[in-house]
C-alpha cells in the first residue's frame, strides 16, 4: 500500500493559520514557493513579483481571535516598503488576543521597529527568521535582494536582547556544509528552536534561466542526499534547540504528527 500522504507540511508544520496583506516580495528568491504559485496559477508575472503591492483591503480587515498561534506573514516579507502596513496588522492581530508566529529574512530597522512598537506582548510573539547560510555569496545568490547574514544575526540578537522569544528556520539548507557552525553561531541567540528543512520542489519553483543557475540546483541536489542529511542529523540531534522538518524527519525516520500546528 502506498505511504500515506503527509498534509501537515510547509507553514502547517508550526501553525495552522497564516495571514498576509501584501502581494510579491522584493526579496525575490529564487527557490520561493509563493512565487512560484502566483506564476503558475497567473496571479502575478514573474517580473511583477518583486515590486511589492500592499493590499489595503487586508490591512483595514478587522482581526479576529484565531484559535491557535498565527503565523504572520507567509507568502512574503517585513520590508522597508511594507513595514507600516505589517505593523497595522500585527498590532490588530495582538489587540485581538491572537499570539504570533513572526516570520522574516529579518532587516534590523523592520525588526528593531516591531519590537519597540510591542514591548508589551513579549509573552504573544515568537520570532523565526529565516537563515539559510552564513556564506554571504550563497545568500545572495539565492536571495539577492534580502538582507546578509551578519543583519540577520543582529536582528535576533536585538529580538533577543529586547527580551522576546527567538527562533530560526533554516529552510531551506543555502550550505549543507556550513549548517553545523551556523547552528553553533546562533544559538547563544535562540530560545525557543532551529528549524532544519530541505529545499522543496526544487523543478517546479526555480524557473530562473540567470547565469549559474543550473550548477547551483545541481549543488544543492548534491548537498541534500540522504547521507548528508544522516550526518547534519547525527551531530544535531542531541541538540534540545534543534527540530527537523518534514522533508527530513522522512530521511531520518521520524514520525511527523497528523495535527497541523504543534511546531513540533
Amino acid at each position: 500500500m502506498p505511504e500515506k500522504k503527509r498534509k501537515n507540511t510547509g507553514f502547517k508544520e508550526w501553525t495552522k493559520y497564516s495571514v498576509n496583506c501584501c502581494s510579491g516580495c522584493s526579496n525575490d528568491c529564487l527557490y520561493c514557493y509563493a512565487k512560484g504559485m502566483a506564476v503558475r496559477f497567473k496571479q502575478l508575472k514573474a517580473d511583477e513579483w518583486p515590486l511589492e503591492r500592499v493590499r489595503q483591503k487586508d490591512v483595514d480587515k478587522k482581526q479576529k481571535l484565531y484559535d491557535g498561534r498565527v503565523m504572520f506573514p507567509s507568502s512574503h516579507d517585513i520590508t522597508p516598503s511594507n513595514i507600516d502596513a505589517c505593523m497595522v496588522v500585527i498590532g490588530k492581530l495582538l489587540s485581538a488576543g491572537n499570539e504570533l508566529l513572526i516570520v522574516s529574512k529579518p532587516r534590523l530597522d523592520c525588526i528593531s521597529a516591531i519590537c519597540d512598537c510591542y514591548s508589551k506582548y513579549k509573552n504573544k510573539i515568537i520570532f523565526r527568521f529565516t537563515i539559510g547560510a552564513s556564506d554571504e555569496r550563497v545568500l545572495s545568490f539565492w536571495e539577492p535582494n534580502a538582507p546578509g547574514y551578519d543583519e540577520r544575526k543582529l536582528s535576533l540578537e536585538y529580538a533577543y536582547d529586547t527580551g522576546f522569544e527567538t527562533s530560526v528556520s533554516v529552510e531551506p539548507m543555502l550550505d549543507v556544509y556550513g549548517v553545523v557552525d551556523m547552528v553553533k553561531d546562533l544559538e547563544p541567540f535562540t530560545t525557543n528552536s532551529i528549524w532544519l528543512g530541505k529545499m522543496n520542489h526544487l523543478k517546479k519553483n526555480i524557473k530562473s534561466d540567470g547565469e549559474g543557475i543550473e550548477q547551483a540546483v545541481r549543488v544543492i541536489e548534491d548537498g541534500q542526499r540522504d547521507e548528508n542529511i544522516w550526518r547534519i542529523y547525527q551531530e544535531l540531534k542531541d541538540n534540545p534547540l534543534v527540530k527537523w522538518k518534514d522533508s527530513i524527519k522522512r530521511v531520518v525516520g521520524i514520525e511527523a504528527p497528523e495535527e497541523a500546528g504543534l511546531d513540533v
